[in-house]
């Protein structure tokens, strides 16, 4: 277990907190292999019955740590720790309540189409720069968020990089509710409560009627892999990389 990902159980509630404020709670393997496990964990763990993912400080995610995630350190044989962190989301039996709790970048968006309620702080906002760093969508993103939020603004999010602000990711139905950012834990916890104080057999089985066809899911979300580990090979990639150590805007040459 890492010490940038914080556990902490109590009335049946298990709340995992994003714990790297320092670097924006970018996300590096390690950080994913702690959730992955956890989450994983929770499904045969009678004790708890709904898990909030959440992050420390003013910001959820700013997404993967792109030096920690170009220098690919994690694939020694088996799966990468953020495939079986997303495998995670996707297949976890307890529901999910995402407390986001600042600006949700990249999988900090695309974790939300796995989630079962999210809810969103004033001052979280919501983007997926995928284009421009040289990536793809994953986590089941160009399947999952147009059947969220529509075609027209799926593409928007996905190839023009908009950002949505909270009260419009509550408008297009990526969160369900938005709250004072210090009342987002508290409003997450009050969500899960009412889920733990519920019979836990019918709410295992709504969750899995209510999410449907795993199998198209997971079906894209290899396609989706595919292409993007093609991706992190790419010279686009590559100047993406180098521009973010440089701090400048990346330059993309012509196919």
């Amino acid at each position: 277990m890492t010490d940038h990902i914080k556990t902490q159980l109590a009335d049946r509630i298990l709340t995992i907190t994003i714990n790297r404020p320092e670097r924006k709670n970018a996300l590096t393997q390690a950080m994913y292999g702690a959730m992955a496990d956890a989450i994983n964990d929770a499904n045969t763990n009678k004790a708890i019955r709904a898990i909030i993912i959440t992050g420390e400080g003013d910001l959820f995610t700013a997404g993967n740590d792109l030096t920690d995630f170009a220098s690919d350190i994690a694939r020694k044989g088996g799966k990468a720790p953020v495939q079986r962190f997303l495998e995670a989301i996707r297949d976890a039996e307890k529901p999910l309540i995402a407390a986001v709790n600042g600006p949700a970048i990249g999988v900090g968006l695309t974790m939300l189409l796995h989630c079962d309620i999210a809810c969103a702080a004033e001052t979280a906002d919501f983007r997926a720069p995928f284009t421009q760093l040289g990536l793809v969508p994953e986590a089941g993103s160009s399947l999952l968020l147009p059947a969220t939020v529509g075609n027209s603004m799926a593409n928007e999010i996905l190839l023009a990089g908009r950002v949505l602000s909270a009260s419009e990711a509550l408008a297009c139905g990526l969160v369900s509710r938005v709250v004072p950012t210090a009342d987002i834990l508290a409003t997450a916890t009050g969500i899960a409560a009412k889920i733990a104080a519920s019979a836990p057999s019918a709410i295992v089985k709504s969750k899995a009627l209510i999410r449907g066809n795993r199998d198209a899911v997971e079906a894209r979300m290899t396609a989706e892999g595919k292409v993007f580990a093609e991706q992190l090979k790419s010279p686009e990639f590559a100047e993406a990389a180098a521009a973010f150590a440089q701090k400048r805007k990346p330059v993309f040459a012509d196919e």
